[in-house]
């Protein structure tokens, strides 16, 4: 193949890693079997992301749609400026998380139970496995499909709480997670596709709920996308075509669920 054939082939990878790899691995991650749960690692490993599942367990099921959970998409905040601030605070915040578990057990962060050590493992088993297959230029191709894979969750979960916030109660408190709190989409197709992620309300109810029972709510419960993931992470990498389809929508929700806040 000629260079540009390869970057070709390896984008269309990363898209599938995205797509289906980590996706996949969400749905594992979620579970109580331990088993499936170490597959989940593995899919993480091989777009070198793993620490997504202790930002995604620990922080963004805890504060998703408030300030402290970094990967709720602010109101006005477009995807090229969400992505880089997402990169640089879910590290942190999930390295964070798991230290503070670490320390009710009044154990440092250096302990072996610490999952950033299986984390780093398996990622740097990955990425020699990715050069002695290939040399650097494997190395190289390998780096690139993980970087579009994680561009690719990034989309879904801008797409998935943009502009959606909860009920501050005082004193750090907030209202509990609602329907309301995430966009849904019931689009057949494209639910089929991502094993009904799309039914994201249902999933931030009952997370342990394997995907085939998920269900879908109506307009009546929960806010919906006018398309699927699909269509919708297309539209979010244009900020001004995204805006122009979502502010309205949010400020609706605004309207019905939270109308006598007007900040």
């Amino acid at each position: 193949m000629g260079t540009w054939e390869k970057i070709g082939l390896f984008l269309s990878v990363g898209v599938g890693s995205g797509t289906i790899g980590i996706n996949y691995s969400h749905e594992l991650m979620h579970q109580k079997n331990k088993r499936e749960r170490w597959l989940g690692d593995t899919l993480l490993a091989m777009v070198l992301y793993s620490h997504f599942r202790s930002e995604h367990l620990l922080v963004h099921h805890r504060y998703v749609a408030t300030p402290r959970d970094p990967v709720t998409a602010r109101y006005g905040e477009g995807f090229h400026r969400f992505f880089p601030r997402v990169l640089r605070e879910c590290w942190h915040s999930a390295f964070n998380a798991e230290k503070v578990m670490l320390a009710r057990k009044d154990l440092p962060w250096t302990d072996l139970s610490n999952p950033f050590f299986k984390y780093w493992a398996l990622q740097i088993g990955f990425l020699l496995l990715a050069c002695l297959l290939g040399g650097y230029a494997g190395l190289a191709l390998f780096i690139f499909q993980s970087f579009v894979a994680i561009w690719q969750l990034e989309l879904v979960n801008y797409v998935e709480h943009y502009g959606l916030t909860r009920k501050h109660l005082g004193e750090g408190k907030y209202e509990h997670v609602q329907p309301r709190q995430s966009w849904n989409a019931a689009h057949k197709t494209s639910n089929w596709l991502l094993i009904n992620l799309q039914r994201h309300s249902d999933h931030r109810y009952k997370p342990d709920r394997r995907f085939p029972l998920l269900q879908n709510y109506t307009k009546a419960d929960a806010p919906q996308l006018p398309y699927g993931y699909p269509v919708m992470t297309m539209a979010a990498m244009y900020p001004r075509l995204w805006k122009r389809i979502m502010n309205l929508r949010v400020q609706r929700w605004r309207e019905i669920y939270y109308p006598e806040i007007t900040e």
